[in-house]
């Protein structure tokens, strides 16, 4: 099996807990700007749609997207998941909400075409932030055990750090309790990251 990844890109979210449901992986490391991955070959031929994550199966069937593959590693790692009898269904509603309504708005900061656009893209972050903080359960999304989406909220409050965004203090905490798990320390070794 491999990972497609970019060092700090989204793709984290899915190192991370790939890592945490203890599978076995290989990375195979993309040049986002060349389209390249790090052996040369086209990104292109891999995923149409140019960008990460890739999860490519020992078959080489491939998936992409941050819900879908968090949601197979659920699978694999039930504890990584709600759990009750609607537990899938709330991870998904969560992933599902990380994905359009923060990671999306990122796109609106990283490649803003005005600084109005800027601001109110930075603007929306934070609110979905402040909604976010109050999704926890305890520690984590969910309680007091870490899940995918844990692993996916984490990436984005990098990416909150990197850009300058504030966040509210009971997400700041769960940042700090994040970059402590083993996975994330693991994960951020094979990035490159600080």
């Amino acid at each position: 099996m491999k990972l497609y990844y970019s060092p700090g890109a989204c793709s984290l979210a899915d190192h991370i807990a790939m890592h945490e449901a203890g599978l076995t992986f290989d990375r195979v490391k993309v040049d986002l700007k060349t389209k390249r991955t790090e052996d040369g070959k086209p990104f292109d031929d891999i995923n149409p749609k140019s960008y990460v994550p890739v999860l490519e199966f020992d078959d080489g069937k491939r998936v992409t997207e941050n819900i879908a593959i968090l949601w197979w590693v659920a699978q694999q790692a039930p504890a990584l998941a709600p759990s009750g009898d609607d537990g899938s269904l709330r991870l998904l509603e969560t992933l599902a909400f990380i994905s359009t309504e923060i990671h999306k708005q990122f796109g609106r900061v990283f490649r803003a075409t005005s600084d109005a656009e800027a601001s109110a893209a930075r603007e929306k972050i934070g609110q979905r932030f402040a909604l976010a903080a109050k999704m926890l359960r305890g520690d984590y999304l969910f309680g007091d055990t870490a899940s995918v989406a844990d692993a996916y909220l984490f990436t984005m409050l990098t990416w909150a750090q990197k850009t300058g965004i504030e966040t509210p203090a009971e997400l700041q905490a769960f940042y700090k309790r994040m970059r402590e798990r083993p996975a994330v320390k693991l994960a951020f070794e094979h990035e490159g990251l600080e």
